[in-house]
């Protein structure tokens, strides 16, 4: 074994990635699946579960090491059952991923529809976390698993972003619940991070950043460019380092509370 693997290397460890059939989750389940790691993809979509595993099976020796269930993440029952089906599959889980959560509409605070807002607050705060932490830090807590959370934070969770309140609202609450979550569960042997991604191209954003007729960017396209020093989106793939990282106990088994900016240098951007 090299010195990067032993680093690295996440041979016999199990990873639940919620949300792991979207654009980010099936990047990371991807990075997780080549560093040796079982991985179990959560969606609440079937067809998205399908899919992800057709595009991750590329071999049979990584179909026997992934597993895919239709989940809702905002639901205890379904998550406890579905904690359960990995448990009996791999064996206790180590890792788990929380990269449920996403945005529908962008509005002036003024005309903002309440009943969008608690979905998309629902979303990404309760799906994209609340629930599966809890449920699978009390598995550990109980089994005494040494465990590590990755959540997923944003641009937003520093500075909100214009018209996307609820958004702006859930991931702040993230980063937050990352902080606090990381103090509570330092005393079980518990890590919990998260990673933040900068501007990224995926189903939800693209047609609001670019033009699908010109292939040019939209306004707002044009001012998160004009505000990220690299000059461009980043590529899913740019996040597979900070995956690891946080993953492997080796590598950062003294982080907890912490949130890796993946943004191409946009909050440290400046005149």
């Amino acid at each position: 074994m090299s010195y990067l693997d032993d680093l690295f290397g996440l041979a016999g460890k199990t990873t639940i990635v919620s949300g792991g059939a979207g654009v980010i989750g099936t990047v990371m389940s991807e990075a997780l699946l080549k560093a040796g790691a079982n991985v179990v993809i959560w969606s609440r979509s079937q067809t998205s579960v399908d899919h992800a595993i057709e595009k991750l099976a590329t071999s049979e020796k990584l179909s026997a090491r992934l597993s895919g269930n239709q989940v809702d993440t905002g639901s205890e029952s379904q998550v406890a059952s579905a904690l359960k089906t990995a448990v009996k599959r791999f064996g206790p889980p180590e890792i788990l991923i929380n990269a449920v959560g996403g945005n529908v509409g962008k509005s002036p605070i003024s005309e903002t529809e309440i009943d969008q807002f608690e979905k998309v607050l629902h979303l990404n705060l309760i799906a994209g976390l609340m629930v599966p932490t809890k449920i699978v830090t009390a598995f550990w807590i109980e089994n005494k698993v040494k465990g590590s959370v990755i959540n997923l934070t944003s641009m937003a969770s520093y500075n909100p972003l214009s018209g996307v309140w609820a958004y702006d609202a859930a991931k702040a609450g993230v980063l937050n619940l990352t902080q606090g979550a990381a103090n509570e569960l330092a005393a079980h042997g518990i890590r919990v991070n998260a990673i933040a991604p900068g501007f990224f191209l995926g189903k939800q954003n693209r047609n609001l950043l670019m033009n699908q007729e010109t292939g040019e960017y939209t306004q707002r396209g044009q001012a998160v460019i004009d505000h990220t020093p690299f000059g461009r989106f980043g590529e899913a793939e740019e996040l597979v380092g900070a995956t690891l990282f946080l993953a492997s106990c080796k590598a950062s088994g003294f982080v907890s509370g912490i949130s890796i900016p993946v943004d191409g240098g946009y909050l440290a951007f400046n005149i």
